[in-house]
């Protein structure tokens, strides 16, 4: 009985998003329309670049990454920005929810919503651009995604807590905190070209390692010999740090106030 009522917490949270986006047309755009111009438009400079196939795999990988690891994590950025936008945040901590229901529901839709991008992006790599997914085989497929999606959810965890800690302000997080990650881990390119001390933040971050591992199978050289280790490890132990740092900043905001102003 008592699992019963912890799903059905979870559950409110993703059908709440669920609704928002089967309302909102921009959301189609998201997940369709701008994934598929960001693939067509990369693919075509490696075209006009005239690069050979497994350096045009190696950019498209990038692009099918950032483009689903971008829109998985909204669903957890928006979680707290739909309230403040409805002036309701207080009434969703008045009820007897926990921190966890709003993240693994909110999560929930963001891994269905990312895993459409992935495959809609994956399809017109492979159609227009001749990449070929296969070669990683299902398990390899389904470690990086893995990978992917706990580092989407870690982008997500971070971005509301700038949204407890400076509300309103820290909006346009939910977009540039994603791009900013993925531009250090190696997007478009190897992160042993990236200068001293920007390279070490690198290596730093779980999806570096991710991008890694996956490339490999297409024939580039591995950063490190237990990429999948390495990424992991990272991310459940920054995904441990983000929700004990999450919740001690949602007990600050209630001390402080913050919650009743972006209710008001």
């Amino acid at each position: 009985m008592k699992l019963l009522i912890e799903l059905n917490k979870i559950w409110a949270f993703a059908a709440r998003n669920l609704l928002v986006n089967r309302r909102n047309v921009f959301a189609l755009f998201e997940m369709l329309f701008w994934p598929a111009i960001g693939i067509l438009s990369v693919g075509l400079l490696t075209r006009f670049l005239n690069l050979d196939q497994e350096t045009v795999t190696f950019v498209l990988i990038g692009a099918v990454s950032m483009n689903a690891v971008q829109i998985a994590q909204l669903d957890l950025s928006y979680a707290l920005l739909y309230d403040i936008w409805a002036k309701s945040v207080k009434h969703e901590f008045i009820a007897p929810i926990r921190l966890y229901h709003l993240l693994v529901g909110s999560g929930l839709v963001g891994l269905g919503r990312g895993l459409l991008v992935f495959a809609v992006m994956g399809l017109l790599s492979m159609v227009f651009f001749n990449m070929d997914l296969s070669r990683p085989g299902i398990l390899g497929l389904v470690l990086f995604l893995g990978g992917l999606f706990l580092n989407a959810g870690l982008v997500g965890v971070l971005v509301l807590i700038l949204v407890l800690r400076f509300g309103h302000r820290a909006e346009v997080a939910a977009w540039a905190f994603s791009y900013f990650l993925l531009l250090l881990c190696g997007l478009y390119y190897p992160v042993n070209i990236l200068p001293p001390g920007v390279r070490e933040l690198a290596y730093a971050i779980p999806l570096t390692y991710f991008l890694d591992y996956f490339r490999h199978f297409y024939g580039f050289s591995l950063l490190s010999p237990q990429p999948l280790v390495f990424g992991y490890t990272l991310s459940v132990l920054f995904l441990i740090i983000s929700y004990l740092l999450l919740r001690a900043t949602l007990k600050g905001a209630r001390r402080r106030g913050t919650l009743l102003k972006l209710s008001e």
